[in-house]
């Protein structure tokens, strides 16, 4: 139809409109398909994974496809969950970034951080991961997600779990758990109970963890989460591992590798592999063990986990140590030292850089303080000598007094530039307090870790030579001796590696540290009856000094380790008392005894003398044919 123009109006107009209709409905279907395949996927991602992750790629591509932004974000944000779970965590880094930038919708937001939060735990960047949760948790809170927030602060507990510092860790939990119980969220209590679990096999409360990771199991198994009921399995075994009901172990590990298969998480599958294949070795069922080494390290190396890795070297070294190729079992054990010690130097060379920075920076400005303070001392004094010079006649009276209002000011002015070097130093001193109990925690981890593991290696390397070899008694006894150093060296590095994790040790720690070592050698020494007497509330709060609480501890075990190796006793009494403005400790067996004036002190003697000294106390020690009575004394002072 023309119009008086002879221009197509009408028509025009109307092909106009329809085409925008098309768009909207177009755009409008678009939209409405990736938010079904997304909330399709979200429902699947915990019991199928493979799946929810294809549901979520079709999504994105077409969310890209008709530029809706919020069905990319939830999409994104959907990949970075699976992937989270499967262990790929740089792919979920990658795509939790990428929905803080593509979206500005705050619970999406919040979700992303937690993901961050966790990839970084894993990959044991503990202040970066602390820092996300935090960001999470802060508009979770704003928003009232009660179920996301104790999510959260579950989390944030792991972190503290990881750091050593459980008192925090289990704070957190428990927080969590009362909210997941009020709400009876089974996901969340699952993973309180989990969290908890690991904090009592880590502290040896072997039968309590063990109830709640199977109650955790329970749980994941009812609701079909594939990922927990996977990692709740490998922790049940780790505690029969534990408990050496090896069947067990091995029974709940393969179920868990078995799960983590389905799901394609292969960082979990190597871990799981690397726990059966110990598990093996340390049984000498060795040949049974290649398979499973041979698979962790495979796995190990696609999730790049470098804990895993380490493990699965340090299992080809024992692997062949066993079977006498010890060509290879040097080579693998030195693959194994070369990865642990870079990624360990790695890091202590960044702090030590870090705190060399802090420390010639604050050198710096005290210099500039102290050449501040001179020059206002010269300038003070150039300005008396002209005030004398000009006020020699008629004004000297006024410049005395002048002269002393300026003392006074400057006199003022050094106090305060004093008292600003002084809290500068306090702050210095508190921040190098926290920076070196940072560094004993990390060296106490290495200890445990490296020397530790070192330690075992060796023990282990001695009893296959005893095994494997027809040997000399002669040899066989030092083999034997050397076995028995080693694991006694172990006990007293633990004992090392106690002190170090305090900054100071409470008389409650102490006794409780008292009391396992003479519970152990109770159980070593069957024909001595052993009596210990505490009674200290006087001085509960008392908070003693790493160093003080070790060198308390090693005089009443060199005392109480005498009476057992050369007294005969067949009673042993160990007093804690707290009488007057002293606490006492004494060790009172009724053994052989030895003349004192005789004795020529030897090294056991001098070192209980020497560590009373160090830490200012009296010891005395009294023998005859009735038994031998050690006291230390410390007074109140000290501490």
């Amino acid at each position: 139809m023309l119009s008086s123009t002879g221009h197509f109006e009408l028509p025009a107009m109307r092909i106009f409109l329809i085409c925008l209709i098309l768009n909207v409905l177009q755009l409008g279907y678009a939209q409405q398909s990736a938010k079904t395949l997304n909330d399709s996927a979200l429902r699947l991602y915990k019991s199928d994974p493979k799946a929810a992750l294809s549901l979520f790629e079709k999504s994105l591509n077409l969310a890209k496809t008709n530029t809706t932004t919020f069905e990319q974000a939830r999409a994104k944000n959907g990949l970075s969950l699976v992937y989270r779970d499967l262990g790929e965590l740089q792919n979920a880094i990658a795509n939790a970034q990428d929905v803080l930038v593509l979206s500005t919708d705050s619970i999406l937001q919040a979700s992303a951080l937690n993901t961050l939060g966790v990839a970084h735990r894993q990959l044991g960047k503990y202040e970066t991961s602390l820092t996300y949760y935090l960001k999470a948790l802060d508009i979770y809170i704003a928003k009232k997600e009660k179920v996301k927030e104790a999510t959260v602060t579950n989390n944030i507990g792991m972190v503290y779990s990881y750091l050593g510092v459980n008192d925090k860790a289990i704070d957190y939990h428990l927080k969590a758990k009362v909210v997941f119980e009020g709400l009876n969220n089974k996901k969340g209590i699952s993973e309180v109970y989990n969290n908890i679990a690991i904090i009592y096999a880590n502290d040896g409360d072997l039968e309590k963890a063990l109830d709640y990771f199977k109650y955790s199991l329970d749980i994941e198994t009812e609701i079909n989460d594939k990922k927990g009921v996977a990692e709740s399995a490998n922790n049940v075994g780790a505690v029969y591992y534990y408990m050496q009901e090896i069947d067990s172990a091995l029974a709940y590990f393969k179920a868990s590798a078995k799960m983590e298969r389905e799901i394609g998480n292969f960082a979990g599958i190597g871990a799981t592999y690397n726990n059966i294949a110990d598990l093996l070795l340390e049984n000498n069922r060795v040949n049974e063990a290649k398979h499973y080494i041979d698979s962790s390290y495979y796995y190990a190396e696609q999730s790049k986990v470098a804990f895993d890795i380490e493990s699965a070297l340090l299992n080809y070294s024992k692997y062949y140590e066993a079977k006498d190729d010890h060509g290879l079992a040097l080579e693998y054990y030195k693959r194994f030292s070369k990865l642990k010690d870079s990624v360990l130097n790695l890091e202590t060379n960044s702090k030590i850089a870090e705190l060399e920075i802090e420390f010639q920076t604050e050198k710096k400005e005290k210099e500039i303080l102290l050449q501040r303070t001179n020059l206002a001392e010269k300038e003070l004094d150039l300005s008396r000598k002209n005030y004398y010079i000009l006020g020699l006649v008629a004004l000297a009276v006024v410049l005395l007094l002048l002269g002393y209002l300026l003392y006074n000011q400057q006199k003022l002015k050094n106090k305060q530039l004093k008292r600003e070097n002084q809290l500068k130093d306090a702050m210095l001193q508190i921040e190098t307090q926290s920076k070196l109990q940072e560094q004993r925690l990390r060296i106490s981890r290495d200890l445990h870790d490296n020397i530790g593991a070192q330690l075992t290696f060796i023990i282990s390397s001695l009893d296959n030579l005893k095994y494997g070899f027809n040997l000399p008694d002669t040899l066989d006894k030092k083999l034997k001796t050397i076995s028995a150093f080693t694991s006694s060296t172990i006990n007293e590095l633990r004992d090392t590696i106690w002190a170090m994790n305090k900054n100071d040790i409470s008389l409650e720690d102490l006794q409780l540290r008292i009391s396992n070592f003479i519970k152990k050698a109770n159980i070593a020494s069957e024909n001595v009856v052993f009596d210990i007497n505490i009674n200290t509330t006087e001085y509960e709060d008392i908070k003693f000094t790493s160093v003080q609480g070790m060198n308390i501890y090693r005089i009443i075990q060199e005392a109480v380790n005498n009476a057992l190796k050369y007294a005969n006793a067949k009673n042993i009494k160990i007093d804690m008392l707290a009488e007057n403005d002293h606490l006492n400790f004494s060790v009172v067996d009724n053994g052989n005894g030895f003349d004192i004036s005789a004795e020529t002190f030897g090294n056991g003697l001098n070192n209980m003398k020497k560590r009373a000294n160090d830490i200012g106390g009296t010891i005395d020690i009294i023998s005859n044919d009735n038994g031998t009575t050690v006291s230390f004394r410390l007074n109140k002072t000290v501490f």
